[in-house]
């Protein structure tokens, strides 16, 4: 789903966790044209489990997401910053929101609809015992994963972070944005990829507001076992300076230095090619993939992945379908228009050759472009499920893998279902559990 954290509601009177619920929140209905519902149980309208997969492959889930558990702040900010860090808050119509810095942040319902009923999808306000636990507890995580059949996860942030923590480099007090960025960052590694470090793989979120802290951060959260970065598609969008200009370097090189990879997230810097006012959020859907193909076009032609070239950078939830366009219409270019032009800098590799080495797609569906997996590179082709988003393949991952992988080879099933992934993240499988394994040499 589009990230929509960074366009928060001013709060109104909200409870917090634990007190009396008080009135005034007309704000959020206006912002959500949500309706007060009846809201009785623990998990109203949730289905029961499904049956456990058919395992056919190791599945390594490059893109799912989780949902901040209200405690996640507590005792990990600063004490003198504590009682002004995000707290969840409870509305007079009952919808439980994060507030932070004076501004509402409600948890979109369509950010975690697996395990409901699809009648009762929609973008209303969402509560916690209105989702699955799998949620936001990494137990249940864990076990949900198991019916799925995925062995592993890149777990992204949700809206009180915005999935960059674009909410918290964007605070007034810059202090306490970057103590909500480092608490984060110790809650995911201590909570959620800490418990089964074999399960998940550890993804932090970057300071952007100076990239030589972001820098200094990369290399602490190095050596603590982070394996990846969120970072936003086109800082521009942010008020930032551009990846076309020198100032994100000194964060570029710790990644490269410490072999983080660079994920980028559609829709993590709030752009969208759907540009007519009123139109619904089917237009937006179906247009995930252009954001995709901005993203990596104006990263490829910034120069970044030539001046960092151990760099990994990651599309996710990007498709794979219009890759063959950008490759196809860059070597024309390359061939016309280009001609005598100075912008490519690599005097050893074209452009498309950069991107197939420096870039990797990330896919939930598998389309029909996957008989052009060698035109695209199918060392650069990774699954993802997305729990529990709408667009999520839960319970159904081994399912559609087996679906749209059939015809392939097995050693092409195996760099796009665990080892491209395995690859890029440096998160070993255990050779026991390589589903398909590497088929012995002739």
């Amino acid at each position: 789903m589009y990230e929509i954290g960074d366009t928060p509601v001013r709060s109104g009177h909200c409870r917090r966790e634990g007190e009396a619920m008080a009135v005034g929140a007309d704000q959020v209905r206006r912002l959500q044209r949500s309706e007060r519902r009846d809201r009785t149980g623990t998990s109203s309208g949730l289905l029961p489990d499904p049956e456990p997969a058919e395992r056919t492959f190791t599945i390594i889930s490059v893109d799912d997401h989780l949902v901040e558990p209200a405690h996640l702040f507590e005792g990990r900010v600063p004490e003198k910053l504590a009682d002004r860090a995000p707290r969840v808050v409870t509305d007079d119509a009952g919808h439980e929101l994060w507030e932070y810095e004076g501004n509402l942040y409600p948890q979109i319902g369509l950010n975690a609809v697996v395990g409901r009923p699809k009648d009762q999808w929609s973008m209303d306000p969402a509560r916690f015992d209105e989702m699955r636990q799998g949620c936001w507890d990494v137990e249940a995580r864990i076990a949900d994963m198991d019916l799925d059949g995925v062995y592993a996860s890149l777990c992204f942030p949700s809206l009180i972070a915005g999935f960059a923590g674009t909410v918290f480099s964007r605070s007034r007090d810059q202090e306490l944005g970057l103590a909500c960025v480092r608490a984060w960052n110790d809650w995911h590694l201590e909570e959620w990829a800490g418990p089964h470090p074999d399960r998940i793989i550890p993804l932090q979120i970057p300071w952007l507001s100076d990239p030589g802290v972001a820098a200094e951060e990369i290399r602490r959260n190095a050596v603590r076992g982070f394996k990846a970065v969120s970072f936003v598609e086109n800082p521009v969008d942010l008020g930032l300076p551009s990846v076309h200009t020198d100032h994100w370097d000194p964060f570029l090189a710790a990644c490269e230095e410490t072999g983080t990879a660079i994920c980028l997230h559609n829709g993590s810097s709030g752009w969208s090619a759907a540009r007519s006012p009123g139109a619904p959020l089917e237009l937006y859907t179906s247009l995930f993939p252009v954001n995709a193909l901005v993203t990596a076009a104006d990263w490829l032609w910034s120069g970044v992945p030539v001046r960092f070239p151990g760099l990994r950078i990651a599309l996710a939830e990007s498709g794979i379908g219009w890759v063959p366009m950008l490759i196809d219409r860059i070597e024309y270019v390359m061939d016309h228009s280009a001609t005598g032009l100075r912008s490519w800098s690599d005097p050893d590799l074209g452009p498309t050759d950069v991107l197939r080495r420096s870039f990797r797609f990330c896919t939930i569906d598998i389309p029909s472009t996957i008989v052009l997996r060698e035109h695209i590179g199918i060392d650069s082709i990774l699954l993802e499920s997305d729990y529990p988003h709408a667009d999520s393949t839960w319970p159904d991952t081994q399912a559609m893998a087996r679906e749209g992988l059939a015809g392939l080879s097995g050693d092409e099933v195996r760099k796009v279902t665990w080892e491209n992934a395995s690859a890029l993240f440096r998160h070993p499988v255990p050779e026991e559990l390589r589903i398909p394994g590497r088929e012995p040499a002739t």
